[in-house]
């Protein structure tokens, strides 16, 4: 097959590439600009969209014998991705940019002017498994726990596993780096990025404070309004956390208290105790089933994080939305993130989280926060 990899400048996408050439595949590379100012950017440990990064990524292309191009969608990056981003949080919400990017730009925008220029698929350094089981092709999770990233690939759909290829699936990080030290690819002890890649030094509230301003509002109590702070702007607040939250009262009885909702449109941060960001019912919409929309009601396993927990579930499809009913409250779970849905190791899908809330009648539904 003609494979075009996405050469990302570190370890995991160069070793994938690699095993696309021992494939057999006729191998082209490709490095993503996606940064306006990659100067800019950070560099060596918390890398990414940087110059070194383009650099590496073609050393690693001349190393393997491949041809190599640079493609930029910095324009498209900075729509699809970091301008939802900043829109996401200014309206309460919290995104994950990771998943967006993989939906809009690496499996789309990528994909399909690969299709046009006739390869065959998509080839990158993600850990996830895809199996074929007849006409299907699933998305499992990778052999790696620690690695796996099924949950930000749920997004994709039938039409783009079919064209993709993820060679590190059955392989643990360690591994890989050993493989990379065995073929003499310069890439193989660099260190992972982190954080936010288009955030230059990981401090995401003050890079939203510099694109939002600062907008004075209210902290009050969730259950009695009651004014307990000010805050600078809501969209350095998240639900369920807990540190600088800035209150000049304290709790009655000494409680810690948690961000449980966030108003925009009075640009109000609601806080109060634990037990108030306790949630059982889940509703998703932006549905992206991987295989064809299920029917009916069916079990599963929900999870709201990268590496979060998985929380068996009771789903239930209607029309543009997924109503996910918890076994166990999950606490932390905030209108933006996506919920991703399995079944065993198969990602079925994924959601983004509208809202969520108690069933049970618990102090929360009380509360004056819309929002959660």
């Amino acid at each position: 097959m003609r494979i075009l990899a996405a050469l990302s400048g570190g370890v995991d996408s160069a070793v994938a590439a690699a095993r696309a050439v021992d494939a057999g595949h006729e191998v082209t590379a490709v490095h993503l600009a996606l940064s306006r100012d990659p100067a800019a950017q950070r560099n060596g440990a918390r890398g990414c969209c940087t110059l070194e990064d383009s650099r590496d990524a073609r050393r690693v292309a001349d190393t393997l014998g491949i041809p190599f191009y640079i493609w930029d969608l910095s324009e498209q990056f900075q729509t699809e991705v970091v301008d939802d981003f900043v829109a996401e949080y200014a309206h309460g919400r919290t995104p994950n940019p990771c998943i967006r990017c993989n939906e809009r730009i690496k499996f789309a925008a990528v994909l399909d002017r690969a299709i046009a220029l006739g390869f065959d698929a998509v080839c990158t350094g993600h850990y996830a498994r895809l199996v074929d089981n007849g006409p299907t092709r699933e998305l499992h999770r990778a052999k790696d726990p620690g690695k796996d990233q099924s949950y930000v690939l749920a997004v994709l759909d039938q039409h783009q596993l079919r064209r993709s290829l993820f060679p590190l699936g059955d392989t643990s990080k360690s591994d890989v780096r050993l493989e990379a030290l065995d073929r003499g690819l310069l890439v193989a002890e660099k260190p992972e990025s982190f954080d936010v890649c288009f955030i230059p030094n990981g401090d995401t509230a003050g890079w939203l404070r510099d694109k939002l301003g600062s907008d004075r509002g209210d902290v009050r109590d969730a259950l009695t309004g009651e004014l307990v702070g000010e805050h600078e702007g809501a969209h350095a607040f998240t639900v369920g956390q807990r540190r600088g939250l800035g209150l000049s009262h304290p709790s009655p009885d000494g409680e810690r208290r948690y961000v449980v909702g966030l108003d925009s449109s009075s640009n109000t941060v609601f806080v109060g105790v634990a037990q108030l960001l306790d949630v059982d019912v889940i509703v998703g919409r932006q549905v992206r089933w991987c295989d064809r929309e299920p029917a009916d009601a069916f079990d599963a396993v929900a999870q709201i994080r990268a590496h979060g927990e998985p929380m068996r579930c009771r789903v239930k499809p209607r029309a543009g939305e997924v109503v996910v009913h918890l076994d166990i409250p999950a606490r932390g779970v905030a209108p933006g993130q996506s919920v991703v849905l399995y079944q065993g190791t198969r990602a079925l899908g994924s959601a983004t989280i509208e809202s969520a809330r108690s069933a049970r009648g618990a102090a929360s539904d009380a509360s004056p926060v819309a929002m959660v």
